[in-house]
Formats: C-alpha cells, structure tokens, sequence
C-alpha cells in the first residue's frame, strides 16, 4: 500500500478532485497557507499496483513536475472504502505487486551509487575475488559478491530503455563496462603483485584450482545464470522483494569471471583469459537482455502514447543487438562445451580400452587415467577436435612388483592412438600393490615411463 500526497497548483483542484471522486477514493484536503502558487495539499491511500495509473491521470489533469508529489509506504489503512478499492484492483497475478512506474525509477537510481563509489567497490569485491579464486575457497568469492554494488546499473540500463529514459540507460551500461573492465584489470594487477611477492606457490598451475578452472574454461551451460539474474532482478525491484539477495546472484555471473580473467591474465594464459572475458560479457548481456524483456513484458511503458511507440522501438532494437552479441558470444561456449563433452568421452574410451588391454595380463589392473591438455592453448581449434590439445594420458597400472611389462606399455599406447590423431604421448605408470612396501615401477633409462612418445 502507499499514501500519495499532491500539491494542487491553484485552479487545479477541483479536476484533481474530480479524478479521486471517479476512482472512488477517499482522500483528505488541506489547505496550502505557504503563500506559493499552490491551493492545497491532497493525501489519499492506494493500492501498490495501482498508484501509476492515478499519478498518469492527475498529470493529465495538470499535476506537472513543479508540484510535488510524495509516494510513501503505508503499513496499515483501516478503511472499509479502502479496502473495496483494494479489491477493484486485484488482479491474482504478479501485478499486485507492482510498484508504479516512478517508484522503479527512483528505486533503480537509489541501487546506482555515485561513480566514484560504485568503481571503488567493484575494484573492492574484485580483489576479494581474486584472492577467493587463488585460495580456492567459496567462502571469500562469495562474499566478494555480496559487497559488489553491480544491480543498480545492470537494471537501471533496462529501465531506461523500456521507460524511454535515455540517460538512464547510458549511465547505466557506462557503470557495467566500466565496472568489469576495471575489474579485470585490478584482478590482473593483483594477481601479478601476488606472483612477484610469492604469495602464491612458484608454478602454481591455476588450472588445478577448481574455483578457477570453471570461469576459464565456461560452457553454454552459465549463461542461464545470467538471464535468470536478470529476470529476478527486475520482479523484485518491481514487486519489492530483497533486491539485495537477487544482487548477489547477479554478481555471481559477474564478479568472479573477472577475478578469473585477470588471474590468466597475470598467468600469462590469453586463451584462459579470452575465455572468462565472453563469459563475462555473454553474462552482462544476459542480464540486460532478460531485464528488458522481463519490463517489457509485466507492462512497464513510458507516460506517454508518442514515448510508447518511441521506446517500443528501442526495445525491440536493443533486443536485437543484445541477442545478435549473446549468440555470436556463445559460439565460443558452445565450441568449449563441445570440446568438454569430446574430452569426457575420450576419457571414458581411454579407460574402457585400457581395461580391456590389462584384462588379459593376469594381476594388472587399472588404477586411473589422467589426461592432461596444452596450456595456454585454446580448448579448440578450427578441426573441431578437442583431442589434438590432449598433452599427455597417463595411465596408472597396479600389480604386484614384477608386473612391469613393455609388451603392455606398447598395447596400451597403440590402443590410446587409435582413439587420436595417432601422435599422442601416453605414459604408463606401473605401481607395485599388495603391501606397505608398494611402490611406482618405471623404465630406469627413460625416467618417466617406457611409454612416452
């Protein structure tokens, strides 16, 4: 519920009264005695959703932006009329939760601090980011987006646009860009100081560290995040649910991508940081996007029927644009998951033909197979197949002490090959089992395995 208050311009106040007569609210008058151009004060209670229609019909009836008007939360209102008009209003959809359309204005500008402010704490939760990726640990990346004050601007560009608020918009997508690249860089500047001042393991591989891993190599599979976060930012800024809870989310597709792409960056990785790059800005389009089409479609307009077909336009363009950046984006995540589900099948075939092969050596067993790709290479290449960045598979084979056998090593690495290109390097590790004293047999003249190739 809210209580309005409108100052009545003089002359204007029986059309203002007129207005709340024909809707069937009850409201109450006071009269202005501060000397200004100004006949009165008009209070009067109304239901959420119903407080932009009634301020649209009382600037039709002259309540322009000289006088004020004031829309404040109602806790209660005991009113038998009230309660009647509540009812006319009800709709048992989402719309009975709708803020007006001045209220997702000013709620959206309140989300958006000063520049100043929202660039130091997005260099703020980036560096927290960073720190949480290198020491694996959720809980710091977590609470890197708690404290990013990202939500305002993603939404505010989306509000602009569907209420034909050009500035709005711009300010918004310049906070976003600003915001991500400057966090990516601050990320990369950190991640690099924390190298020279070894902070960090020399030659950590930031590819083992799972909470990195997942953001340099994004699948197709992360972009629903995005436009998920996007459509709940926008009902729960329209419907005052906790925007602080969908801002975390929202983060979430943001913040640590960034993190992530700067540490490659500082690694000396271009293909890693490339990826967390796209992955960053397919997520900040997917939000954009599915805020703007989520306004649009609960009923948000601008005041007027010239700014409706103005901003219907601009809607559907930069709906196109968002989607047509989105899809070519995705090639690039549709060509990692691709090359994810290649390297999990080769995986699983690996592992098939090397039981097979061990199967007919009596007490050798297979213990695991590891395969490992090129770093610092791109996850695939113009064949399509993912198997030409496999480095090495390495496959560990348990058995008693003398089980060594270079006849298994060459039927494991023939069978491996014909998996591939026919030049991949597979190393068989022979573990001794069957005791404490169990220990990892090798090829004394080659150091690795009789195996490398």
């Amino acid at each position: 519920m809210r209580h309005i208050q409108v100052t009545v311009p003089v002359g204007k106040r029986e059309a203002v009264l007129e207005v709340l007569d024909e809707e069937g609210i009850e409201y109450v008058v006071t009269k202005e005695n501060s000397n200004r151009e100004y006949d009165s004060v008009v209070s009067f209670p109304m239901p959420t959703n119903a407080v932009e229609s009634i301020l649209d019909s009382l600037q039709d009836v002259g309540i322009e932006h000289e006088s004020y008007t004031v829309v404040t939360d109602a806790e209660t209102v005991i009113s038998r009329d009230f309660n009647e008009l509540q009812q006319e209003y009800r709709t048992e959809s989402v719309k009975d939760e709708e803020i007006s359309r001045q209220e997702l204005m000013t709620r959206a500008e309140e989300l958006t601090p000063t520049f100043s402010v929202f660039f130091a704490m997005t260099l703020i939760s980036a560096i927290v980011a960073t720190v949480g990726l290198l020491l694996d640990s959720p809980a710091v990346v977590v609470g890197s987006m708690v404290i990013a004050p990202l939500i305002g601007p993603a939404l505010s560009a989306s509000i602009g646009t569907v209420v034909n608020d050009r500035d709005l918009f711009f300010r918004g997508l310049r906070f976003q860009f600003t915001g991500v690249f400057g966090g990516i860089a601050i990320a990369a500047i950190v991640a690099w100081l924390f190298q020279s001042m070894f902070l960090v393991p020399p030659g950590a591989e930031i590819t083992q560290i799972d909470e990195i891993a997942e953001r340099i190599a994004p699948e197709l599979l992360l972009l629903p995040v995005a436009i998920g976060a996007g459509a709940a930012g926008i009902l729960s800024l329209a419907t005052g649910f906790s925007v602080a809870i969908v801002g975390v989310m929202i983060a979430a597709a943001l913040v640590p991508p960034m993190a992530a792409a700067g540490i490659a960056l500082a690694w000396g990785l271009p293909a890693a940081a490339l990826g967390s790059t796209v992955l960053v800005l397919v997520n900040l389009l997917g939000v954009n996007l599915a805020g703007l089409v989520t306004l649009w479609y609960i009923g948000y307009r601008p005041d007027s029927g010239f700014g409706i077909s103005i901003a219907q336009r601009r809607v559907f363009k930069q709906a196109a644009v968002f989607l047509a950046v989105i899809l070519v984006l995705s090639l690039f995540l549709t060509g990692v998951t691709y090359s994810s589900y290649q390297m999990s099948a080769f995986e699983e075939t690996a592992t098939t033909e090397s039981e097979d092969v061990l199967a007919e050596y009596e007490d050798t067993y297979l213990l695991g197979v590891d395969v490992q790709v090129q770093e610092g290479g791109f996850p695939i290449d113009s064949s399509l197949d993912a198997t030409q960045q496999i480095d090495a598979v390495i496959i560990e084979v348990g058995g008693p002490p003398d089980s060594y056998d270079q006849e298994v090593i060459d039927r494991l690495d023939e069978r491996i090959n014909e998996q591939t290109t026919g030049d991949t390097a597979v190393q068989v590790r022979f573990v001794a089992t069957g005791g404490n004293d169990a220990y990892l047999e090798e090829d004394p003249g080659i150091g690795q395995s009789d195996a490398d190739t």
